[in-house]
């Protein structure tokens, strides 16, 4: 299936648009090896985790990988909203390359691989323990190693501290005390987090955000000793863009000697999109974005030329949406709820098949769920599906996912196939959700001889702005709606919501096939889905 072009930044004309991935890449991290640039992302309890996607002009990417296939831990058999992958960092030493990464409450991990697009090593546990996340790893010119790293208020007590601390060379275990490097409580960097390090010049720079995803700005400190003490400055504020944040990030540069930026902008319901900034030098300090009246703090910029990267040849591409499911494996776009079994799904060559799991709980506390990010501002994604293998109590259909989520269901019942409209919303307490409140509308039955071919119509339109409270007034108001059709061209509205994000990730929508009864069997039924397909809302 040809995929349409839902979001590409390159304008065609050596110029690009921010953002360039408007797609829910949370925190992430960028490294250049050679001519190719290779990110990686949150992705917490979603599997498989840690996505990589890979570039050759910073503009143009494609998920090409994903580092893990399952979130460490027996308890991610179930989702747990909020916790498992937090912000990670990727880097190259000496031919391996390194993801670190944080779980809050489990420790800090690495993973490596000499081939990324390739198997990725299991992940250690460098650091037992709960408190630290947003980790990142750095070599010295003399061979010496370091991690610095943030900490989580939730799980450790207290927030805005920096902590250093000597890392074995090959990057598997810690070395010797850590030390508290900067403390944002003593200043004005609260909430300072997502450290990322480097050196230049005889400078170590660790580059962090402050001041609070929706609001805050971009700090970089500085130290002639790798364990301080640091100086700060602030180097990118939202001013008067529309960006705001504009939150972590990294810095990377090309084979001609540019500097750039990479960051992610909370847009509230899609999650956390991607930016790239033109970065220049003053005084051995970052300016990052474009200074205005000649100062030293940079504002994002909307639009830019492109990055220059020499004689390397790059294409256009954006991440794919759209599947048929003709392939061996499924597609790199698609992320389960929680960590999945192989038993939930087969690729039939011209379609998905999805075994009736048991549903134990809530639809959004379904592991079994299989998703995908939003896309675009504005898009329709239309599911066929053929139901005429379900079995008595056995149900399937299409879900908006998000800490206020909805789907329309098609449930067996007797002789009759009966759509229902559901909208859940969770509750969270500090940490987890208390709450899972549901509440269903039925819809009229279905003759059962139409369940072999349902399509499901789903789209996301933005209706105005949002007016909750003063953190989140001016974001998008999005409106999901949810139809359904027996032919493909004669819609009928099951139900409508306004989005709300996940639990510090964007809304995704996906597919999902499910029983009230015990579970795969033998005589367990299955719904096929035929194909996906995005395009823009009309």
């Amino acid at each position: 299936m040809k995929t349409a072009s839902m979001w590409n930044a390159d304008l065609g004309n050596g110029s690009y648009r921010n953002p360039i991935l408007w797609a829910d890449y949370s925190d992430p991290d960028v490294i250049r090896v050679g001519g190719d640039y290779f990110m990686t992302a949150s992705s917490f309890c979603n599997a498989p985790g840690l996505p990589l996607l890979h570039s050759r002009d910073l503009v143009n990417w494609k998920v090409v990988n994903y580092i893990i296939n399952e979130i460490p831990g027996e308890r991610y058999r179930e989702p747990i909203h909020g916790c498992g992958v937090w912000a990670p960092a990727i880097r190259y030493h000496e031919g391996t390359y390194f993801v670190c990464f944080p779980m809050p409450d489990e420790g800090i991990y690495m993973c490596t691989a000499t081939d990324p697009f390739g198997a990725w090593s299991k992940p250690v546990n460098i650091r037992p323990g709960a408190g630290w996340i947003d980790p990142c790893p750095f070599w010295d010119d003399d061979g010496k190693a370091y991690l610095v790293a943030g900490v989580a208020k939730s799980r450790i007590g207290y927030k805005s501290v920096l902590h250093m601390v000597e890392m074995q060379p090959d990057g598997m275990g810690l070395i010797g005390e850590e030390v508290r490097i900067f403390d944002g409580n003593e200043n004005d960097q609260e909430t300072i987090e997502g450290p990322k390090m480097y050196k230049r010049n005889g400078w170590y720079y660790i580059f962090a955000p402050a001041g609070g995803v929706k609001t805050g700005w971009q700090t970089v400190l500085r130290s002639r000793n790798v364990f301080g003490p640091y100086e700060y400055k602030v180097v990118m504020r939202q001013g008067d863009s529309a960006v705001n944040g504009p939150h972590q990030g990294a810095w990377v540069d090309t084979v001609t000697g540019e500097d750039w930026f990479l960051h992610f902008q909370d847009v509230y319901a899609a999650g956390r999109i991607t930016h790239l900034q033109p970065m220049s030098w003053h005084e051995d300090w970052p300016v990052i974005g474009i200074a205005r009246d000649g100062g030293d703090c940079g504002e994002p910029v909307a639009q830019y030329k492109k990055p220059d990267v020499g004689d390397i040849a790059a294409s256009v591409c954006e991440p794919e949406t759209s599947d048929d499911f003709a392939g061996e494996q499924l597609g790199l776009q698609w992320q389960w709820n929680a960590n999945p079994d192989r038993d939930w799904y087969e690729l039939t060559g011209d379609s998905l098949k999805l075994s009736a799991v048991r549903r134990k709980s809530a639809y959004g506390d379904m592991p079994s769920l299989l998703l995908q990010k939003w896309c675009a501002p504005e898009f329709t994604c239309v599911t066929k599906l053929d139901l005429s293998n379900l079995a008595g109590r056995e149900e399937a259909g299409v879900i908006s996912m998000g800490m206020h989520y909805g789907l329309v269901t098609f449930r067996r019942e007797a002789d009759v196939l009966r759509p229902y409209f559901v909208t859940g919303v969770q509750e969270y307490g500090k940490i987890l959700p208390d709450t899972t409140r549901e509440t269903e509308s039925a819809l009229p039955a279905m003759d059962c001889s139409l369940a072999g071919e349902i399509y499901v119509r789903y789209t996301v339109r933005r209706t105005g702005t949002q007016d909750l409270n003063s953190s989140e007034k001016g974001f998008p108001l999005e409106l999901v709606t949810f139809e359904y059709s027996t032919d493909g061209s004669s819609y009928t509205t099951a139900g409508e919501m306004n989005a709300v994000p996940g639990r510090w990730v964007g809304v995704k929508n996906g597919v999902f096939c499910c029983s009230a009864g015990d579970g795969i069997t033998e005589n367990s039924g299955y719904a096929v889905v035929d194909f996906v397909e995005y395009c823009h809302a009309e």
